[in-house]
């Protein structure tokens, strides 16, 4: 039978999407047929699964990790936040539908059999499946339906172990109060902890071991320290967003990215983020855009018309007239590109009540939104230099005017995207084409930075090894002997 794991956290961002990833690569790099799996994931960072439709992209770079197609069954339910308290849902990589946060709860135990039928899937085609929950199991207020911790755990019967983030303090008292307030069975199920994000000397936290032994019974099955590779990987959620703020003044370019309430995909930005003489500033509400950013990208957005009212909102059109005014450059992706546009229309009500909105009038086209949505990996080329692109794009809208007379690329044989007469305005549908080292490289040139860029795909394959081995020496010996064989 096909043996399987479940990481539930004690609380959301307790690292357990980077656990996931360096256990797949540890299985894989050991020959071992590792899949990753997350019955519920929610996120506006989305990835084009490799037979089709979306899932997170933290299962596509488990998938990367576990060196193995990434599939929609690696992440059946998929939660797309479009406002406080409302989600797109897709279901094995479709949208099925939208529901409140209220109406979801009822709605989860019917997806509990997709969950289902997809771990099935996954597991018939490896030796180990390793699963990431979501949130925290003590979330017992939310217990009744679950499909993303604990309801599923009981439903496969999957044994857990628990992550606790020591970084933010009070792992103990988590820990502690997870056992405490959980039922017989549920508790039945977690078979140890890891504490993670351990800073300093790990024998400090040796009585803490004991006391959560005493209170528990649990074992620990490892104390990880810091894993400094997990910044080389891609973001996962608005959660993580949260704690991109580096800001090097020192470095030579600086490129400003302001932050909607809607963001979306925008791990677009990682390979920049990850170029030491790019500062990468992500610009919060109630900032200014900085006036000395040579370059001004507006990211993804799961509601462009919302996002672009609270663009407005900030002021930061003023801004951008003002950065295109002093020479600054400008690149749209998806709903950054709708936004750069004279109108957006929406008369279907796809994304809302606005039927249409006046948009930054800084490219000559229009957008209407549409039902369908377009979900697909692509191969394209750069119109103006030829440079070879790979990406994907999720969006719903078309997109046309004058502009797109001059495309940014050709993908998959069809022209995309738009750019300005002075060549300094940029619009595309292509998500991830700064991964694109050759475009990267050139694009960074233009702005003023010699020499070629370093292959980022290496850089991200480099540090999941990196964390596959940091795990092999932090984890407790026996259990890895017991879980890898």
């Amino acid at each position: 039978m096909t043996k399987a794991i479940m990481l539930q956290g004690t609380g959301s961002d307790v690292g357990k999407t980077v656990l996931v990833a360096g256990l797949c690569r540890l299985a894989a790099n050991r020959g071992i047929r590792v899949r990753p799996f997350k019955p519920q994931n929610m996120s506006n960072n989305a990835a084009v699964a490799d037979d089709g439709g979306e899932i997170g992209r933290a299962q596509w770079l488990q998938s990367l990790a576990a060196r193995v197609p990434s599939s929609v069954h690696m992440n059946p339910v998929l939660l797309k936040p479009q406002s406080e308290n409302g989600s797109q849902i897709v279901v094995q990589g479709r949208v099925w539908g939208q529901a409140g946060g209220r109406d979801y709860q009822r709605l989860k135990p019917q997806l509990l059999d997709y969950v289902m039928q997809s771990f099935a899937t996954v597991s018939a085609d490896a030796d180990l499946v390793v699963v990431e929950g979501a949130g925290s199991p003590a979330e017992i207020n939310l217990r009744a339906g679950d499909i993303a911790n604990m309801g599923f755990a009981t439903r496969a019967g999957v044994p857990v172990v628990l992550v606790g983030d020591i970084d933010r303090g009070g792992v103990i008292a988590s820990l502690v109060g997870t056992n405490t307030i959980l039922s017989d069975d549920d508790r039945a199920m977690i078979k140890g902890y890891i504490i993670n994000k351990f800073r300093g000397d790990v024998s400090l936290f040796d009585e803490g071991i004991d006391a959560v032994r005493r209170f528990t019974g649990w074992p620990c099955l490892g104390v990880v320290p810091w894993l400094k590779a997990a910044s080389r990987l891609p973001a996962e959620d608005s959660v993580a967003l949260e704690r991109l703020v580096r800001s090097d003044e020192r470095a030579a370019v600086k490129i400003a990215v302001p932050v909607l309430p809607r963001i979306a995909n925008f791990d677009d930005l990682d390979p920049l983020r990850a170029e030491a003489d790019v500062d990468l500033v992500f610009v919060r509400a109630g900032e200014r855009l900085p006036e000395d950013a040579a370059l001004v990208i507006l990211p993804g957005s799961k509601s462009t018309i919302a996002d672009l009212a609270d663009l407005r909102a900030q002021h930061w059109d003023v801004d951008l007239v003002a950065h295109v005014g002093r020479g600054g450059r400008v690149i749209g992706i998806c709903g950054g590109y709708q936004m750069l546009g004279r109108t957006v229309r929406d008369p279907q009500g796809v994304e809302g009540s606005t039927r249409e909105t006046v948009g930054l009038g800084l490219l000559e086209v229009e957008t209407a939104m549409a039902r369908e949505k377009t979900v697909r990996n692509s191969s394209a080329t750069s119109v103006e230099h030829g440079d070879p692109l790979t990406g994907y794009q999720i969006h719903l809208g078309v997109t046309g005017g004058e502009d797109c007379g001059r495309p940014f690329a050709i993908v998959d044989g069809i022209p995309d995207g738009a750019i300005s007469a002075d060549g300094r305005i940029v619009g595309t549908y292509l998500h991830g084409l700064f991964t694109s080292d050759a475009y990267r490289s050139r694009l960074l040139q233009s702005l003023g930075l010699p020499g070629e860029r370093r292959n980022y795909r290496a850089g991200v394959e480099q540090a999941l090894d990196t964390l596959a081995g940091e795990l092999e020496t932090y984890l407790d010996r026996r259990w890895l002997g017991e879980l890898l064989g």
